[in-house]
């Protein structure tokens, strides 16, 4: 595939009903674990520092070490499922094992026992992760993908604003009990292996498809310049996207209380879920690299604005053009990987993808915490401005010499 390619326009595609069953299936088991997920972590900064007593620094740390082992974990479980021709097995796993951690953190007397868990609930996410996003590929014709891409992502993200809305009102109906939230979120983790189990199919192996004989950082060499690219440029763009965990905290340096602090991923993922599928099958149209450029130029100026926010309304507003910029920016991502990789190697793919921005996210969440306890709020924001203009440039730059 030419290196231009994933920029170029594609056919007109019809709407959300000629978007495959097992996308929709997937969609909704995505809708459910991050209800669940949500619920918790929409109050597990606030929980960790009013209950535990940790600092900002230590939330950035926690929250990168998470992501991180996520990313780490998505190499080998993308590159296994690669290797054994199926991709439900790990999916299955994934979400079981993500299910299994919740009791964990209505259980947590100290911040071991949270750390414990937000890894296991990251592995979970990280041998999921990869698999299911090359399942998404598999199953979606290429005319479609942006739109698969991005309806997934809508409804993944329905739940991410789902979960804090129930947060909320679990804790004004119980008083603040952060742990009885806790609790109540294992119900829709457990609903979503069940989805796994009975709804997602997997498409008939191709005969004759080639298969990789191991898991082995040779078949790297597989992979094209322009998927390079843009693993190259979603790594740049991480270091800005550090964990939505200093939203959180933002909100509150403004005086939001900490029973209303799940409405900042109400916001956020109001505007995520509702741009997503939009700007996924846009992108099938006209192509991703100007609604992907326009998505980096949302997220300076979301930076911008909570760097300099001084009101809750400057930052719920702020909040609001972060979720604006995952939209566009997160489904495009996943489809130019999928546009750009060979189909054999997707799992691997994606991997590799998702370990170079866990890298980042770390090194951006640990930067972040540490911006902010020295310095404070606006010094963290304004550094995720400084790294989204240089992916912006990268972005520009390959975009040039590709064409």
């Amino acid at each position: 595939m030419a290196p231009q390619e994933p920029f170029a326009a594609a056919v007109p595609v019809g709407g959300l009903r000629t978007v495959p069953r097992g996308v929709w299936a997937l969609g909704f088991v995505s809708l459910l674990m991050d209800t669940s997920s949500e619920m918790i972590h929409s109050l597990l900064p606030v929980f960790l520092v009013s209950v535990l007593g940790v600092s900002a620094l230590s939330v950035g740390v926690i929250e990168g070490i998470a992501e991180a082992t996520a990313a780490i974990s998505k190499v080998f479980s993308g590159a296994l499922s690669d290797r054994v021709g199926r991709r439900k097995p790990m999916v299955l796993l994934g979400y079981g094992l993500a299910a299994l951690t919740k009791p964990v953190f209505a259980l947590a007397p100290t911040v071991g026992w949270v750390i414990a868990a937000r890894f296991a609930d990251r592995l979970g996410k990280g041998i999921r992760g990869a698999p299911r996003d090359a399942l998404v590929a598999d199953i979606a014709p290429p005319h479609l993908r942006g739109a698969s891409f991005g309806l997934r992502q809508s409804l993944d993200t329905v739940g991410a604003f789902a979960g804090p809305l129930l947060a909320i009102a679990l804790m004004t109906l119980f008083a603040n009990d952060f742990r009885l939230v806790f609790w109540l979120a294992t119900v829709p983790a457990a609903l979503a292996v069940l989805v796994i189990l009975i709804a997602v199919r997997e498409p008939p192996d191709t005969p004759g498809k080639a298969r990789p004989k191991g898991l082995s950082w040779k078949d790297a060499k597989h992979f094209p310049a322009a998927y390079w690219s843009v693993v190259a440029i979603a790594g740049l763009m991480t270091l800005a996207r550090f964990s939505e965990g200093f939203l959180l905290l933002r909100a509150q340096t403004v005086g939001l209380e900490a029973a209303l602090v799940p409405t900042v991923f109400i916001v956020m993922n109001v505007i995520y879920a509702g741009s997503a599928y939009p700007v996924g099958r846009l992108s099938d149209r006209l192509g991703r690299r100007g609604l992907l450029l326009a998505g980096f130029a949302v997220l300076i100026v979301a930076d911008l604005m909570l760097a300099a926010a001084g009101t809750l309304w400057q930052v719920m507003a702020g909040v609001a053009l972060w979720g604006l910029h995952m939209g566009m920016t997160q489904g495009l991502l996943a489809a130019l990987v999928a546009d750009t990789a060979p189909a054999a190697l997707r799992g691997t793919a994606y991997g590799v993808f998702n370990l170079i921005s866990g890298i980042a996210l770390l090194a951006a969440s640990v930067i972040a915490g540490a911006l902010w306890t020295i310095l404070g709020p606006a010094a963290t924001f304004l550094a995720g401005a400084l790294f989204t203009a240089v992916a912006l440039l990268a972005l520009l730059v390959w975009h040039r010499r590709t064409a």
